[in-house]
């Protein structure tokens, strides 16, 4: 499965930017590697010149037999605490240019000192050179994907590449297999060592486990393909639905009967497995029940049910809702059954009628719930209204006449142009002064022609015919601007209503914690918009969501200016109407409120920082002062007495000035070493590197620093092993070790650990004076001494290194009262996962 399609030999020209592709799998051991070899192999008799960059083989023979035949760049080293390590060779791919080269595990981590922390940013830079580059990645490293994968497998994963790397390959491949052939091979000896198999199976490799892995792959993996289908379908202007994926979109207008069609809509979604979307058409025409408190309680229901919601902008309702399901390939759309009665749909089909004559290959289903037929106030829309009273205004009294005409004989002049009044009314009614001013002339030349002496004569003999004229005239003009004033009235309702409810939809964005583009796109989905930006300065894009955003006033189909003109929202995607501006330019402020809110807490930020680096660096000062000065003294002091020709000194006296000499010095390499530890965790440098370590072989090399003091330590850490990084694990206990021994007041300090619950707890323990309760909670801040009460050595660095350590390791250290007096120090780490498997 892909996301993209294309030649795999295609070659991009000269200044362009590299093609990335990536072979996407659930977990290792599916053939990731090999199918990236393959496709190597397959270009290479194209013709197409193939570097590796870097491929692990994991001692797989078959992928080492693959590997042959394809040029191999030797890897750079990297010395990192005394060790060497291989790395990828940025600088020789960038020089060997090739045109394909094939990076392994896009996720790695690289050793501190490469040219890049991560590889795929490696990757990046060749992109950015032209080069092709073709790698592989599990789905357990996708940072979305992060803290799932650690709920399902218990893993914490510490490599991860973001999705938008991902997203943006040209393209991505699924290497896919079922967990039963996975296990197989598993147990087969073709993925791990025969050592590793039964711990594999038994903890990452369970079914359960790659089951969901691969269910988690799979929907990543169509999200995007979905995603590729949907820019195909707007590049070709495709609106026909396509049933790719089930799609079932529920319009709601927020009135009582909402709540009632989401729910029958996420159960109709539920049996055929659909993305649910609610939608609401904001049009402002005075429906009962379109408020902001009953939209946020559609919004709240829709959240549960996993559904998203989408406001759009639209005065013909039926015509909005097949655009918007069109446009995001809806299969299925739900409708609420008619709140009208029968007899107002006799002279208005409504909504749902409308929607199912024109919805094409789109099913609808029609809800019927407890507000149907309740009854709801409808008018003619403004457009037809004129056309029909001008109609109405010839016909009506037409009509009239030929009634009149049979019941002649019955009725007194009176009572005709007492029907005449009643026909005038009624086409008065409809609005418009010309069309009830035609109707009463034309009434009263129909009641002076048909019904009046003489007859079937346009003179007015009579001058009570001529008051009846002029008195319909006024009727009709005076009824007739009523209407007219009272539908101004009513249309500035409408907008004002309109414009309330678009206000509480943005305003409410803004306040269950929307961010800017996320605004943005509210603003573009809203006003069917294909773009959306905000600028700075008139050419600086802060922000934009869409394709090809404007980034100037001019390339803009609507620019809204904010802040004096120093920003500018502007829309592209077809010009909004004029009665939109005021929303506009109340998001176009919300818009401008987040990024100076954004800024306020960058400044806020950075004066934390400022304020907290002021602080440390005073007490630094403070507590730094004595403690350089004294060991350095004892040096000096030492020093000076064994190069004096004035004393002679006995062996026993030199052996003690030297020793001392050491001592201080050591005093002075350990202060030295937390300085900089405690200035790498401030500038957030830890990158720790996990792996199986043994807590025996830990506490061995940390316990060699305390010298003598060694004979009071006493070890019992078994054969428990962690899942940790060496050089700072080692780091913790010997400044444990260090802190319990010199506070100690000369007691047995003892090691300890048990293992708990995928968790290891390792213990350092003295017996000394121990530390009241209030003080335990900031012993591991820094420059604090209160280790067992004794401030006369450290700068109190120790423990806050210990902290900052364990926590970039994923663990957690909390001291306590130790029975009997002293101070107990509990590190938990995760446990190695082969060390569970095993027990």
């Amino acid at each position: 499965m892909s996301t993209h399609a294309g030649a795999d030999d295609e070659r991009t020209t000269p200044g362009t930017r590299g093609e990335l592709r990536i072979y996407l799998g659930a977990a290792p051991g599916v053939g990731k590697t090999f199918a990236m070899l393959g496709e190597a192999h397959r270009r290479q008799t194209r013709g197409c010149d193939v570097l590796a960059g870097v491929v692990e083989t994991h001692g797989r023979r078959g992928t080492a037999e693959l590997l042959e035949g394809i040029t191999v760049l030797p890897p750079t080293t990297i010395e990192y605490r005394g060790s060497e390590a291989a790395e990828l060779d940025v600088d020789g791919v960038l020089s060997r240019a090739p045109e394909v080269v094939l990076i392994d595990e896009l996720a790695h981590t690289n050793t501190p000192g490469s040219r890049n922390a991560k590889r795929w940013q490696d990757v990046e830079e060749f992109l950015d050179a032209g080069i092709d580059v073709v790698s592989t990645l599990n789905v357990q490293h996708l940072e979305s994907l992060n803290d799932v994968v650690q709920r399902i497998t218990g893993v914490v994963q510490r490599e991860t590449v973001p999705d938008a790397v991902v997203r943006a390959a040209a393209q991505v491949e699924l290497v896919d297999i079922t967990p039963e052939a996975l296990r197989r091979r598993l147990s087969h000896g073709n993925v791990y060592a025969a050592e590793k198999i039964d711990a594999a199976l038994s903890n990452f490799f369970r079914r359960g486990n790659l089951t969901a892995l691969r269910e988690l792959a799979l929907l990543w993996l169509a999200d995007q393909v979905d995603a590729a289908l949907a820019r195909y379908r707007a590049d070709n202007a495709i609106e026909d639905t396509w049933e790719a994926r089930e799609r079932l979109v529920v319009a709601v207008t927020g009135g009582p009967e909402s709540e009632t069609l989401l729910r029958r809509a996420s159960r109709i979604a539920a049996k055929s497995s659909a993305e649910l979307m609610v939608l609401h058409v904001v049009r402002g025409d005075g429906l009962a029940g379109v408020s902001a408190s009953n939209m946020g309680k559609v919004r709240t229901l829709a959240s549960a049910l996993g559904a998203s919601v989408h406001s759009i902008v639209g005065d013909d309702v039926p015509a909005t809702l097949l655009e918007f399901a069109r446009g995001v390939n809806a299969t299925q759309l739900v409708l609420g059954t008619s709140r009208r009665s029968r007899w107002a749909r006799i002279f208005d089909e409504g909504i749902g009628s409308s929607v199912v004559q024109h919805s094409g290959t789109i099913d609808v289903h029609m809800v019927t719930h407890e507000e149907a037929r309740s009854g709801i106030r409808r008018t003619a829309a403004p457009a037809l209204r004129r056309p029909l009273a001008w109609a109405a205004s010839v016909v009506v009294p037409a009509l009239a006449a030929a009634l009149i005409s049979l019941f002649d004989d019955y009725l007194e002049l009176g009572g005709e142009s007492a029907l005449f009044f009643v026909v005038v009314l009624a086409v008065s009614l409809l609005g418009g002064v010309a069309p009830a001013a035609l109707s009463a002339l034309f009434s009263a030349l129909l009641l002076n022609y048909f019904f009046t002496d003489p007859l079937y004569s346009f003179t007015i003999a009579e001058p009570d015919n001529f008051v009846t004229t002029v008195v319909l005239l006024m009727v009709a003009v005076a009824v007739a601007v009523l209407v007219d004033s009272a539908a101004k009235r009513s249309r500035e309702a409408r907008r004002a209503s309109q414009e309330a409810e678009l206000l509480a939809l943005f305003a409410g964005s803004v306040l269950r914690g929307a961010d800017l583009p996320a605004l943005l796109e509210r603003v573009r989905e809203t006003y069917g918009q294909r773009a959306v930006a905000v600028v700075r300065g008139g050419h600086e894009v802060v922000e934009s969501v869409g394709q090809d955003p404007p980034d100037t006033v001019d390339a803009a189909d609507t620019a809204i200016e904010v802040s004096g003109g120093d920003y500018a929202l502007l829309l592209a995607g077809g010009r909004t109407r004029a009665g939109d501006r005021r929303v506009l330019v109340a998001v176009a402020n919300q818009a401008v409120g987040l990024i100076r809110q954004e800024q306020l807490a960058e400044e806020a930020s950075a004066a934390t920082a400022l304020a907290e680096s002021d602080r440390l660096r005073r007490a630094l000062l403070s507590a730094v002062g004595h403690d350089l000065r004294t060991p350095l003294a004892a040096v000096k002091a030492s020093v000076s007495s064994l190069r004096s020709d004035d004393v002679h000194f006995s062996p026993e006296d030199t052996a003690e000035l030297l020793a001392t000499v050491e001592e201080s010095t050591d005093q002075l390499t350990a202060l030295v070493g937390n300085l900089l530890d405690s200035s790498r965790l401030a500038a957030g440098a830890v990158k720790p590197i996990s792996a199986p370590v043994f807590l025996d072989e830990v506490v061995h090399r940390a316990s060699a620093a305390v010298g003598p003091a060694r004979s009071r330590l006493t070890v019992d850490v078994g054969d428990l092993s962690v899942l940790a990084d060496d050089g700072l694990l080692e780091r913790v206990v010997a400044n444990l070790i260090d802190n319990a021994v010199r506070h100690g007041a000369g007691s047995a300090v003892s090691v300890s650990a048990v293992p708990a619950d995928g968790r290891v707890l390792l213990s350092v323990a003295d017996q000394g004076p121990g530390v009241d309760a209030d003080s335990a909670g900031t012993m591991f801040d820094a420059f604090q001494r209160l280790g067992d009460r004794d401030n006369t050595t450290g700068v109190g660095l120790g423990l806050s290194v210990v902290r900052g350590f364990t926590e970039a390791m994923g663990g957690s250290v909390t001291a306590s009262q130790t029975p009997g007096g002293g101070v107990r120090m509990t590190v938990d780490l995760p446990a190695d996962p082969a060390m569970t498997a095993a027990r």
